[in-house]
C-alpha cells in the first residue's frame, strides 16, 4: 500500500475561515439535558453541559430549532423566528449559553427555518383573519379550489409528510404546505418575507450566532403559475435542471446572496450550511462564497459500509468542494435518520442504507435482525475515516456514546407527524430523538429528575456517559481521542489516495505525513509501516482486523 494513484485536492479560498475544518456537534435541544426536571430538554441544560463538550473536543455546536412552537415537527414549526420557546428559557438564557460556549472556545450555530412557518405564527393568523387578496395573505401560498364550488384542492399534490400539500380554510381558500399543514409555506416571491429573515439573520448574528444551518434551503423559491400540473406530472419533471415549479429553482440563490450581503457585515462574516436535497451537481451553488458558503453533503450517510461506495463518494466531494471553493461536509447521523451504529448492523441495501434501516423500524426492531455488535463497530471505523477526511465533520448527540436506534416506542408516545400521516408506511424518527443517557440510572439516566419526553431504553445505562466516561476502549473516549488529535493533524485540504491490493481497503494520506487505513471487510489485512496514532478497535498481532480504521504517522 505505497503507490500513490491520484490526487483530490478542495482548494481553500483566499481567506481561511473556522468552519472550513470544523467538527460540529449537532445538539437537539429537547432530548439533549434537562434543567428544570419537566421531562424536556433546555438552554440551561445545554450550559450545564459546556465542559462535556469542551472535554469532547468539537469546535462548533449545532442547535436544532429552540423557537416558539407547537412541536407539530418538532421544533420545526416556528411560531417566532426571534424568540425562545418558554418550555426551553429565554432570550437571556440565550444570551448566557452563547457567551459560556465562546469563553469554552466554542463556535455557535443555530438552525432557521425559511421555508414555511408554524400556523399559530402571527402572519398566518393574520392571513386567516384577512380577506382573499389580501396583503397578509401574500406572505403565504393561496390559491382557489377547483370545481363549482372551489371544494376541490387546487392540485393533488402530496406533503412530504403524507396526505394532501393543501388545506382548506374557512372561507374557502387553500394554502400550500409542503410538509405539516401546521406548516404553510411561505411566498418567497414577496418583498416582506424576504426583508423580515434579513432581520432574524442580523437578529441572532447580534446575539453571538457565528452560523446558520438552513432546513429545506433547496424549497423557498416556487414559481406556480396559472394552472398548477397535477401530481403525476409534477413528478415527471426534471430537479436538476433549475426550472422545477417547487424545488431547487435557480433564483433561489438570489435569496442567498442577500443573505451574504448580511453575513458578510459582520466580523467575523457568519457562515451558513445549506441542507439541500438536490442532485449533486446543483450542491455547489449553495455552497458558494457568494451564496450560503457551505452545504451538507449527505452522500456517505445514504451509503453502505462499502470501500467502493465511500471511495467513489469522497473523491466526488472533494471536486465539488473544488469547484464551489468551499469545504465539503461529511455526515453520518442526524435528527432526521436511523443512527448510523444500527443501520451498519443491518443487510446492506446497495446504496440505501437509510432505507434499510427505516424497514427495521417498521418491524419494530424485528427485522432483518440487527447485529448490533458489528454495527457499531462498522459505526466507529466510519466515524474514524470521517474524522481523517478534509472538511467539516458533523456529529449528531449520542453517536459519541455509541447508541443505537430505538425502535420500541410505544405509538401512544411517539411525536413525529410523519408516524401518524403515514401509518404503517413510515414510522418517524423519534427513534433517534430520545433524550440521552447522562447516567446509569436515575428516572431518566440523568437527563433530568422528571423523566424524559420519549421514552429511554434499559440498555442506556450501559451507554451512558457515566458508564463510559474513562472506559478504556469506549465510544466516547474513542471520540475524545480522535478528536483531539484531528485537531493536532489537520492541516490543509489534500488528500492523497493510496493503492492497495485488497478492494475492500482503503487508504489515503494527508498532509503532515499521517495516514488512514479501514479494512471494510471481514478478513485482517496487514498493517501497513508506520507509528500507530488511534485505532477504532483493538489491533491484532501487527494485523488490521476487519471493520477497523488505524491512523498511522510515517
Amino acid at each position: 500500500m505505497t503507490e500513490v494513484l491520484e490526487t483530490v485536492t478542495a482548494v481553500p479560498t483566499a481567506e481561511e475561515s473556522w468552519w472550513r475544518q470544523a467538527a460540529v456537534y449537532q445538539i437537539y435541544p429537547r432530548s439533549f439535558a434537562d434543567s428544570n426536571g419537566d421531562g424536556m430538554g433546555d438552554l440551561p441544560g445545554i450550559t450545564s453541559r459546556i465542559p462535556y463538550l469542551k472535554q469532547l473536543g468539537v469546535d462548533a455546536v449545532w442547535l436544532s430549532p429552540f423557537y416558539p412552537s407547537a412541536l407539530a415537527d418538532g421544533g420545526y414549526d416556528v411560531d417566532d423566528y426571534r424568540d425562545v420557546d418558554p418550555r426551553l428559557g429565554t432570550l437571556d438564557d440565550f444570551a448566557e449559553m452563547a457567551a459560556a460556549l465562546h469563553v469554552a472556545g466554542l463556535r455557535l450555530i443555530v438552525d432557521v427555518v425559511p421555508n414555511h412557518t408554524s400556523d399559530r405564527h402571527e402572519w398566518f393568523k393574520e392571513a386567516l383573519a384577512s380577506p382573499k387578496g389580501s396583503a397578509a395573505r401574500e406572505r403565504y401560498i393561496f390559491r382557489d379550489g377547483t370545481g363549482p364550488d372551489g371544494a376541490q384542492a387546487p392540485a393533488d399534490w402530496e406533503s412530504i409528510f403524507g396526505g394532501p400539500a393543501w388545506t382548506r380554510t374557512a372561507d374557502g381558500q387553500w394554502y400550500l404546505h409542503s410538509f405539516a399543514s401546521e406548516q404553510p409555506d411561505l411566498n418567497w416571491h414577496n418583498p416582506e418575507v424576504r426583508a423580515d429573515f434579513l432581520e432574524t439573520l442580523r437578529f441572532w448574528s447580534d446575539r453571538g450566532v457565528d452560523g446558520f444551518r438552513i432546513d429545506v434551503a433547496h424549497g423557498l423559491a416556487k414559481d406556480l403559475g396559472d394552472t398548477l400540473p397535477s401530481l403525476a406530472e409534477l413528478e415527471t419533471l426534471a430537479k436538476d435542471d433549475g426550472n422545477h415549479p417547487l424545488w431547487d429553482r435557480d433564483e433561489v440563490h438570489e435569496i442567498y446572496a442577500e443573505w451574504r450581503t448580511v453575513f458578510n457585515s459582520y466580523t467575523p462574516a457568519r457562515t451558513a450550511v445549506a441542507e439541500a436535497w438536490v442532485a449533486a451537481s446543483r450542491r455547489a451553488k449553495y455552497a458558494s462564497a457568494e451564496g450560503l458558503g457551505q452545504a451538507f453533503n449527505f452522500d456517505l450517510l445514504e451509503a453502505d459500509f462499502d470501500a467502493a461506495q465511500f471511495k467513489d463518494i469522497i473523491t466526488f466531494n472533494l471536486a465539488l468542494a473544488t469547484e464551489s471553493g468551499s469545504s465539503t461536509t461529511w455526515v453520518f447521523s442526524n435528527h432526521d435518520v436511523v443512527r448510523h451504529a444500527t443501520r451498519y448492523g443491518l443487510p446492506a441495501r446497495n446504496g440505501n442504507a437509510t432505507k434499510q434501516g427505516a424497514d427495521w423500524l417498521l418491524s419494530g426492531g424485528t427485522a432483518p435482525v440487527l447485529d448490533a455488535e458489528l454495527g457499531l463497530r462498522r459505526a466507529r471505523a466510519a466515524t474514524l475515516l470521517e474524522l481523517a477526511l478534509p472538511g467539516s465533520a458533523y456529529l449528531y448527540q449520542g453517536e459519541e456514546l455509541g447508541l443505537h436506534e430505538v425502535a420500541g416506542i410505544p405509538a401512544e408516545q411517539r411525536q413525529d407527524p410523519a408516524f401518524f400521516r403515514n401509518p404503517g408506511i413510515d414510522i418517524g424518527r423519534d427513534g433517534c430523538r430520545v433524550p440521552l443517557p447522562w447516567s446509569r440510572g436515575g428516572s431518566s439516566h440523568g437527563f433530568g429528575t422528571g423523566g424524559s419526553h420519549l421514552p429511554q431504553p434499559d440498555w442506556f445505562a450501559d451507554s451512558s456517559v457515566e458508564a463510559e466516561d474513562g472506559a478504556a476502549g469506549s465510544t466516547l473516549e474513542l471520540y475524545r481521542d480522535a478528536l483531539a488529535l484531528r485537531a493536532s493533524l489537520q492541516s490543509g485540504e489534500e488528500l492523497e489516495w493510496i493503492d492497495g491490493s485488497r478492494p475492500d481497503m482503503l487508504a489515503f494520506r494527508r498532509p503532515n505525513g499521517w495516514t488512514s487505513v479501514t479494512n471494510f471487510g471481514t478478513e485482517p489485512a496487514e498493517l501497513p509501516a508506520g507509528e500507530v496514532l488511534i485505532a477504532s478497535a483493538p489491533l491484532e498481532g501487527g494485523l488490521l482486523p476487519g471493520a477497523t480504521t488505524v491512523w498511522l504517522r510515517s
